[in-house]
C-alpha cells in the first residue's frame, strides 16, 4: 500500500516520531531505522520493514526500488512525505531521505542457541546506546553468535545503537535479562564465563578460553560488581602502559573478543 503525507499533524507522523521514545518504543514494539545502507543490510538479512517512509523528489536508487517493491508484496506501507516532516519524524536536520519501521526482535534468552557460536558477547549495565551498538558491531566482526545486555543496559533499539552497530543489529542474537536470570541459564549447559579483571586475574594473552566464550563487559563508570566477577570461570588482566587506569567499555570488549577469536581458532 502507498500514501503521501503532507501535514505535521497526521497521525502517522506523531506514531513515527514517538519510536524515538524509549518508553513508546517499548509499547509500540518497533523501531526506526534510519538510511539505505542499514536498510539493505536488513534486507540482505531476510528482515524487511513494516514501512517505508521516503522524503518526495528523493534522487533513483535502484536499491530503494528494489526495497519499495518487497515492502509492499510483504504487505507493508510505502510512505512519501517531505523532507521537512521526514526530518520531523527522525528529529534529525540532516535526516537521510528513508526510514525504515521494523518490529522488535525476540530478546528472551531462550531465543538464544549457544551452540550457534563459539563467542558470545554480554555487556552488564552498558549505557550508552554507542558502546551497545559497537559491541554488536564487533559480535558480527568477530562472529559471535550475539550480545546479551545484563541488567539496566540502553536501549539496541534506539536509533544510536542501531546506528552504531552498523546493521549489526540484524546480524547477531540479541537478548535482555536480569543477572539473577541469566547466571542459571548460562550454568544450564555449556558455557565458560570470562571478564577482565584485577581480582585473581591472569594475563589475558595466551589464558585458557573454551568454547562457548561468553565475554562479559561491565558499566562505562563502575565496571562490574564483585558478586558478578566472582561468578566468572576466568578473569583475565590487560596491561595499561600510560596513564589510563582501564579501556572505553566497547574496546575492552573487542580486544578481549579478538583475542578469544585468535585463541579458539589456533
Amino acid at each position: 500500500m502507498r500514501k503521501h503525507i503532507s501535514g505535521y499533524s497526521n497521525p502517522t507522523v506523531k506514531y513515527l516520531r514517538s519510536l524515538r521514545e524509549k518508553k513508546l518504543r517499548k509499547r509500540a514494539g518497533q523501531f526506526l531505522v534510519e538510511g539505505l545502507r542499514l536498510l539493505e543490510d536488513a534486507r540482505s538479512t531476510g528482515n524487511i520493514p513494516r514501512s517505508l517512509v521516503m522524503a518526495e523528489n528523493r534522487d533513483p536508487h535502484p536499491l530503494l526500488d528494489g526495497l519499495e517493491g518487497e515492502v509492499e508484496t510483504a504487505g507493508g506501507e510505502v510512505i512519501t512525505t517531505t523532507p521537512a516532516i521526514l526530518s520531523k519524524i527522525t528529529g534529525k536536520s540532516n535526516t537521510q531521505s528513508v526510514v525504515g519501521v521494523f518490529d522488535e526482535f525476540d530478546t528472551a534468552l531462550g531465543s538464544l542457541d549457544r551452540s550457534d557460536a563459539d563467542i558470545w558477547l554480554i555487556a552488564q549495565d552498558l549505557r550508552d546506546p554507542g558502546n551497545l551498538g559497537t559491541m554488536l558491531r564487533t559480535g558480527d566482526a568477530v562472529g559471535a553468535g550475539g550480545l546479551i545486555l545484563i541488567d539496566d543496559c540502553a536501549d539496541p533499539f534506539s536509533t544510536e545503537a542501531v546506528r552504531a552497530s552498523m546493521g549489526a543489529v540484524f546480524t547477531q542474537g540479541l537478548a535482555r535479562a536480569r543477572w539473577e536470570e541469566f547466571v542459571p541459564w548460562l550454568r544450564g549447559g555449556s558455557g565458560q564465563l570470562v571478564a577482565a579483571s584485577l581480582r585473581d586475574a591472569v594475563p589475558y594473552r595466551g589464558a585458557p578460553y573454551q568454547s562457548p566464550c561468553f565475554i562479559l563487559v561491565g558499566n562505562e563508570s563502575q565496571g562490574l560488581p564483585e558478586v558478578y566477577e566472582a561468578e566468572c570461570d576466568l578473569r583475565v588482566t590487560m596491561p595499561m602502559k600510560g596513564r589510563a587506569d582501564s579501556l572505553n567499555a566497547a574496546v575492552a570488549g573487542a580486544v578481549l573478543a579478538y583475542e578469544v577469536l585468535d585463541s579458539l581458532s589456533a
